[in-house]
C-alpha cells in the first residue's frame, strides 16, 4: 500500500512552545503557519504540529482512501476518522490497531 511516510503530525498542546522547538530542531520556518496547523516542508517530507492532537501520527499517500480504508479494516484496523476533505479536496482518514493511529492521506483529484 505505502512506500514512505511522507507525512508524521504531532501533537502540540503549547502550539507557541511547540513551534519554538520545532523551529530550532529541523532548522527551518514552518511554510503553514495556523492556530489549527503548523507544517514543516523538509524536501518531500512534512511534519505538522496539531493542537488538537492526541497522538503522534503517520500518513501515507494512497490513491484511493475508501479503497484503502476498507483494505485496512480487513486487515484488523478500526476506522476513527472517515475521510475528510481538509481544505482544496486534499483528504484524510485515520485507523487505529493496537492503540496507534495511522493516517492516510488522498491527494486532490
Amino acid at each position: 500500500m505505502a512506500n514512505n511516510i511522507p507525512l508524521i503530525v504531532y501533537p502540540a498542546k503549547d502550539l507557541a512552545k511547540t513551534k519554538n522547538f520545532f523551529n530550532t530542531y529541523l532548522g527551518t520556518e514552518p511554510y503553514v503557519d495556523g492556530d489549527w496547523y503548523v507544517g514543516y516542508k523538509l524536501d518531500d517530507r512534512e511534519v505538522g504540529l496539531d493542537p488538537n492532537g492526541t497522538a503522534v501520527i503517520s500518513y501515507i499517500d494512497v490513491d484511493d482512501i475508501a479503497a484503502s480504508l476498507k483494505t485496512l479494516q480487513a486487515a484488523g484496523a478500526v476506522v476513527v476518522k472517515d475521510s475528510a476533505d481538509v481544505g482544496g479536496g486534499l483528504l484524510i482518514a485515520q485507523v487505529e490497531l493496537d492503540g496507534n493511529i495511522l493516517g492516510l492521506r488522498q491527494k486532490a483529484q
